[in-house]
């Protein structure tokens, strides 16, 4: 199995920045791809990055292109999400996702526990 465990949430204004990180353990062995999904109270789980392993595809969710960038630490088994020019609608429980393929679904293998991130105005 795979455990995944994200850090970095936390509250922020408008504007600000964090980074969250999902450190992976277990039989991460199976893992072909992680990324980053998001849940804002009332609303359905949305896909926010990925990054795969064969050759590091990222696709973003088009609402974060160019304010958020994943990256990966292989010899950790880490992803991490840096998050820039927060915008309150960014507010959101955010979720780490782990894929034995090479793309992630919101039925992925491996899901951490999440990390709330509130953005002020």
């Amino acid at each position: 199995q795979v455990q995944l465990v994200e850090s970095g949430g936390g509250l922020v204004q408008a504007g600000g920045s964090l980074r969250l990180s999902c450190a992976a353990s277990g039989r991460t062995s199976s893992i072909r791809a992680m990324g980053w999904f998001r849940q804002a109270p009332g609303k359905e789980r949305e896909f926010v990055a990925r990054i795969s392993w064969n050759g590091g595809s990222t696709p973003y969710t088009d609402s974060v292109k160019g304010r958020f960038t994943i990256s990966r630490n292989n010899a950790q088994n880490t992803v991490s999400l840096q998050m820039n020019s927060l915008k309150p609608e960014d507010t959101a429980v955010y979720y780490c996702a782990a894929s034995k393929l090479l793309v992630l679904t919101t039925s992925s293998d491996y899901w951490g526990q999440g990390t709330q991130v509130t953005v002020s105005s």
